[in-house]
């Protein structure tokens, strides 16, 4: 069985966002861009409605998603970055349902696991990235966090996991990250 792997390469990620970007799809474009910003499981990322994002009372969108996960119960509270609340207010005139991510259907539904798989893949085959899925987009998240030297104790806590082993494994750290640390190493 294959392991999903972060996208390493930022100009690959930025590529696979802007495919759907430069087609106007801006549903499939914020669905890349959320998986990446928010680190939120698929299931989780697609339940988001408007309301979760976006305060008809102000008319300005939320500066914090809030939601109780759905494989651990656990309750998060996740800043939305300047890029995470660009994408969404490309989307947001363009939106029929409740859902962000809706299948624009007559049932109030988000699209499905599967076509959210279809829409990053079929982005990831038009532009050459390999490994692309939402579980990557996921982890493509922390990666970026820990190779940026964000402390490896807040990746853990993003990622709910039980301990330091836990985020290192899942984030696929290897020895040409820890050769990268050693070669750039200036110290004197």
């Amino acid at each position: 069985m294959a392991t999903t792997e972060a996208i390493r390469d930022k100009n690959n990620l930025k590529r696979l966002a802007d495919y759907w970007l430069k087609r106007g799809n801006y549903r499939n474009y914020a669905l890349i861009v959320l998986a990446v910003y928010t680190a939120l499981r698929i299931s989780d990322l697609l339940s988001l409605t408007w309301a979760d994002v976006f305060s008809n009372e102000s008319g300005e969108f939320k500066t914090h998603i809030t939601l109780t996960e759905g494989k651990t119960g656990k309750a998060k509270k996740i800043a939305l970055n300047t890029k995470a609340v660009k994408a969404l207010k490309l989307l947001h005139p363009h939106s029929r349902g409740i859902f962000i991510f809706s299948n624009n259907r007559k049932n109030e539904k988000p699209i499905s696991r599967e076509q959210a798989w279809r829409i990053i893949n079929a982005a990831a085959e038009a532009v050459g990235v390999q490994g692309a899925s939402p579980h990557a987009l996921r982890k493509t998240f922390g990666y970026h966090a820990w190779v940026g030297e964000v402390n490896p104790v807040l990746i853990m806590d993003i990622y709910n996991h039980s301990s330091f082993e836990v985020t290192r494994r899942y984030l696929g750290i290897a020895q040409d990250d820890r050769d990268e640390v050693y070669l750039k190493a200036d110290l004197l």
